[in-house]
């Protein structure tokens, strides 16, 4: 029984895309080729690897299967790849990563920048996932390097630490909060708030804590980064939950105000995880030792946004 690379690949991106159309796009390959590939290879091992419905497709179990192995294939040759990139000059390494929100706007471009202008061979695919969803793109093989939050099960993975994390309250300037110390999450959930989209990991994680607590956030505008959702918060429009990192970066421009929560889950240690480090692609090691930095520590501030 004979594999073909395109193929392997092929259903990867078919089953991460969920449907035929999206996964053909991704490997550049037209719907019918795309679709006599899978049938084909379906024929060969005589089991159908995914099943067809009008919203896409969904992997049978079978197909599971295949695309566990199909990881594992093509993580070896990725390694191959990088290791004789140490020495053919132009050969591409292509490195995955998956992060939640806060690491992924706040912390990682100017990291994965200048990796990549020290490593011109590298490219980097980076994809925002919750916590939950990271650490099992981490498991499975679909993604090299994951960044989460140290609340989440991380069984089976090699962590390091990475940064601290605290949400804080942004306020309009002049309003009542603003004098605070801090305050707790269930104390503002009768305010209006500005977020994030609702697909969004903080988001979800935010509206998360919000049901916990038996209640729902009431979002008056949802904006696609920290610095519009600032800037919205600074006209006095409503409230908003951001890093200090995004709180202290906004308040260099705008008057708003800083109030950190202080509940146990608005602060959080950021980690690195990996499956396991020495199976990595030579370019995904050095992108983790890259990485790899002391937290910084933001466990306290007052309520000008000051350490």
């Amino acid at each position: 029984m004979r594999f073909d690379l395109t193929d392997l690949r092929l259903c990867l991106l078919v089953a991460e895309a969920g449907s035929i159309t999206g996964g053909a796009e991704r490997a550049h390959l037209t719907l019918a080729s795309a679709s006599a590939r899978i049938r084909g290879l379906e024929e060969t091992l005589g089991i159908a690897l995914f099943v067809r419905h009008p919203q896409g497709v969904v992997p049978t179990p079978a197909g599971r299967a295949l695309l566990a192995h199909a990881r594992r294939v093509l993580l070896q040759i990725e390694q191959m790849r990088g290791e004789l990139g140490e020495y053919a000059a132009g050969l591409k390494g292509n490195v995955r990563v998956a992060s939640n929100t806060v690491a992924m706007s706040e912390f990682l471009p100017d990291l994965l920048g200048t990796f990549l202008t020290e490593h011109p061979n590298v490219e980097i695919a980076l994809r925002e996932q919750t916590s939950p969803a990271v650490v099992q793109a981490v498991l499975e093989g679909a993604a090299d390097i994951g960044v989460v939050s140290d609340w989440i099960e991380l069984t089976g993975l090699e962590t390091v630490p990475f940064r601290q994390d605290r949400l804080v309250i942004v306020t309009p300037p002049g309003h009542a909060l603003a004098a605070r110390e801090g305050v707790a999450f269930a104390d503002v959930l009768d305010a209006e708030f500005i977020g994030l989209p609702a697909q969004s990991a903080l988001a979800e994680h935010i509206d998360g804590h919000a049901r916990r607590a038996g209640r729902a956030v009431h979002y008056r505008l949802r904006l696609r980064d920290f610095d519009s959702l600032c800037r919205a918060v600074a006209t006095g429009a409503a409230l908003g939950i951001v890093p200090l990192s995004a709180a202290h970066r906004s308040a260099t421009v705008l008057n708003i105000g800083i109030v950190p929560l202080v509940d146990p889950w608005a602060l959080r240690t950021l980690v690195l995880c990996v499956r396991e480090r020495d199976a990595l692609p030579v370019y995904a090691r050095q992108l983790l030792d890259h990485l790899q930095a002391p937290p910084v520590d933001i466990t306290h501030t007052n309520k000008n946004g000051t350490t």
